[in-house]
């Protein structure tokens, strides 16, 4: 779900030499990912098991860090069983899991309106043997939901907008306003119960909201141990990018030769002046200075449920803004939860519910915090990793 680029140690102009030669002698330094990492976007293709149609349009959901955490039981006839992939945690940046559940959501609701496209309905029961516990070191492998499937599905009509749907990581156009009444359509779009969606583009509250988006992703990347979550999650190149389909891709020409040359650095963060910092924060101070508006989704309660249930409403949230040609693209560094962002959430509570940050699973909570805007091109799609990795066998 979330704009991490460029952790990259640069010096000073021998990677564009070496660029210009690879170049010269015909190496392909091409941006585009490969075909095969993209194979999901396509859809089910010739697939005829309806649960596996199904399950290729929820393997595109959106999810933190692009981890995607979901493993899959079909083993019962009549019924798909759902869990958490522990090894694909974010314990730094998402210490108690709130994350991954909301991109569980969003995979649950594409599930559901992928079954529904076939006339399937499935009832979905959340925890059918009680919830996570609060820290991660206590999660086990019981499941997260389960749906039994039966006939009766109503296609939804927002199924059409699933394989268009991408997550704009790019500096909005400035000069393209977001219209008060798009973000009614927006806001309008969030029906599920238990989650109430706000949002602005009054500018007047412009200021405050781009100011804590700068403000909290400096706090995530001047955190050694959290800015590092992402460095190791960086796939550099189509052979990375490939094998693990998952994390953060770049494949553009200058952080591919910085890599061969042994010149991009995993294994400490960028320091504080250096290149690769500074172009990092160009990136996120970018982000946050064209947002042309905000929205986001508050739980009533802010137990386990609920975050699955906002990921749902997330996704539906993505799904009509690509309908309306808008772009939605989370600035959640200030809703992390790890003790250097407090001041951060609780601010981000107070400016976005006028409530203070929850402190018991029955206080109100914000669950996603996304600046709209338009992209000015059109938005790449992202690797997905095969269905079979997610199936259990």
């Amino acid at each position: 779900i979330m704009n991490r680029r460029n952790f990259i140690r640069l010096s000073g102009g021998g990677i564009v030499v070496a660029a210009t030669a690879g170049l010269a002698t015909g190496c392909s330094l091409g941006t585009d990912y490969p075909p095969a990492t993209l194979e999901a976007w396509q859809g089910p293709g010739a697939e005829t098991d309806m649960r596996k149609r199904a399950l290729a349009y929820a393997i595109t959901a959106p999810n933190p860090h692009n981890r995607q955490a979901w493993l899959v039981d079909l083993r019962e006839e009549g019924a798909i069983t759902l869990y958490c992939d522990r090894e694909r945690l974010l314990p730094e940046t998402d210490p108690f899991g709130r994350q991954v559940l909301i991109g569980y959501g969003a995979f649950l609701e594409l599930l559901v309106m992928g079954l529904a496209e076939q006339g399937v309905k499935a009832e979905v029961a959340l925890w059918p043997h009680g919830e996570l516990p609060t820290l991660l070191k206590d999660w086990d492998q019981r499941p997260v939901a389960r749906l039994r499937l039966m006939p009766g599905g109503v296609a939804d009509p927002l199924f059409a907008q699933v394989l268009k749907r991408h997550t704009p990581k790019v500096d909005f156009d400035t000069a393209r306003p977001v219209a008060p009444a798009t973000l009614q359509a927006l806001l309008a779009s969030v029906r599920t119960p238990g989650i109430q969606a706000g949002g602005t583009v009054d500018a007047n509250r412009l200021g405050d909201l781009r100011k804590l988006c700068w403000e909290s992703a400096n706090v995530e990347t001047l955190t050694p141990r959290t800015v590092m979550e992402s460095v190791r999650l960086i796939r550099v190149g189509p052979a990375e990018i490939l094998k693990h389909r998952d994390g953060i891709s770049i494949n553009t020409a200058v952080p591919r030769i910085a890599d061969a040359l042994g010149m991009f650095d995993r294994e400490a963060p960028p320091k504080e002046g250096s290149t690769a910092y500074k172009q990092m924060m160009s990136r996120f101070e970018g982000h946050s200075r064209t947002a042309m508006g905000f929205v986001w989704l508050a739980s009533a309660g802010s137990g386990r449920s609920r975050q699955v249930e906002a990921g749902c409403a997330y996704v539906r949230l993505q799904l009509k803004a690509t309908e309306l040609g808008v772009g939605v693209h989370p600035m959640s560094q200030a809703l992390q939860e790890f003790a250097e962002m407090a001041s951060h959430y609780e601010q981000a509570h107070r400016l976005l519910i006028g409530k203070a940050a929850p402190a018991t699973p029955a206080d109100d909570a914000v669950q996603m915090f996304c600046r709209i805007g338009y992209a000015p091109s059109d938005v790449s799609a992202t690797p997905r990793r095969p269905m079979s990795d997610l199936l259990v066998v």
